[in-house]
């Protein structure tokens, strides 16, 4: 029997009210679908009444976290909304992350237009009405 794979979502500060729109916008499969997300992003997303596996805050290890999950094939894909002109003191999990979700072939997001397109391919392999 196959595990059901979650989705992971983490945005940076700058970023976390985009992804908790992003989030409501697309309700119908985050209700469906297993998600884990750092701390702080869980956090914001929980508020949406969204059932949310929270891990470490990015800076404190989530990033590495969610890396390591990647690794172990529990992650179908990663929506990270990330903020391109912030300085990061995490920024080396943040860039082992990307490089292990390619080193995996998981999908990963780094911004709401891939994303969308993301959840749109998402739902239609569940057969999610559109």
């Amino acid at each position: 029997m196959a595990v059901e794979k979650a989705i992971a979502i983490i945005a940076h500060d700058g970023k976390k009210a985009e992804m908790v729109a992003f989030v409501k916008d697309h309700a119908q499969l985050f209700q469906q679908t297993k998600l884990v997300a750092t701390g702080t992003t869980g956090l914001y997303v929980e508020q949406t009444g969204l059932k949310v596996k929270k891990l470490l805050s990015g800076p404190k290890g989530g990033d590495a976290q969610i890396a390591s999950m990647v690794a172990e094939g529990k992650l179908q894909a990663v929506i990270f909304f990330r903020d391109p002109l912030g300085k990061h003191p995490h920024e080396p999990d943040v860039q082992m992350l990307m490089r292990l979700c390619d080193l995996h072939n998981v999908a990963l997001a780094t911004n709401p237009s891939t994303a969308k397109l993301m959840v749109k391919g998402i739902e239609a392999s569940m057969n999610l009405p559109k």
